[in-house]
């Protein structure tokens, strides 16, 4: 059986380092343990990349990218398929032109056939009317559906749990 394939958006990278908000940060670090076993097929774009290396904060730059070097990953590059589709999301009025980054990572992953997207944004990304609008638009177009959740769907209960 293939693995499925999970797309992580710039946030949940950030959040392994997000020492203002712990809960997320500790729940973001669990599920980097499970990314870390290689159970799934992990996929980020160029579009992470760049908003990894504009972190003004040198040293966190640094450790977020370290991070990286934890798991197996691919990185996929933004193409012109990529474009026209992030802009169709805002054509759809899903998202505003000022979250193009935000359209181009959801694009990225359905163009990549990725499973699911991860992501903490729930301002523009986890939240109803992107995932309905989406899930139109992959329709409308042809697109494999994708889903779409927090980092915290991916805990895994651990099966040795003596307390059940």
């Amino acid at each position: 059986m293939s693995k499925l394939k999970v797309y992580l958006d710039t946030s949940v990278i950030s959040y392994l380092e997000q020492v203002d908000a712990p809960e997320q940060m500790k729940v973001t670090c669990e599920v980097w343990e499970t990314f870390k076993k290689g159970d799934y097929d992990i996929f980020i774009s160029d579009v992470v990349i760049r908003e990894l290396a504009n972190c003004s904060d040198e040293e966190k730059r640094k450790r977020l990218l370290s991070h990286l070097t934890e798991i197996e990953y691919n990185v996929v590059n933004v193409t012109k398929e990529t474009v026209v589709l992030a802009e169709q999301i805002i054509d759809f009025g899903i998202l505003k032109k000022r979250s193009f980054d935000d359209c181009q990572h959801i694009a990225a992953a359905i163009v990549n056939d990725c499973d699911f997207i991860i992501s903490w944004n729930f301002k523009h990304i986890v939240n109803v009317k992107t995932i309905n609008g989406i899930k139109i638009l992959t329709t409308n177009k042809g697109y494999k559906d994708i889903a779409i959740y927090p980092p915290n769907a991916f805990l895994i209960e651990e099966e040795n749990d003596e307390n059940d």
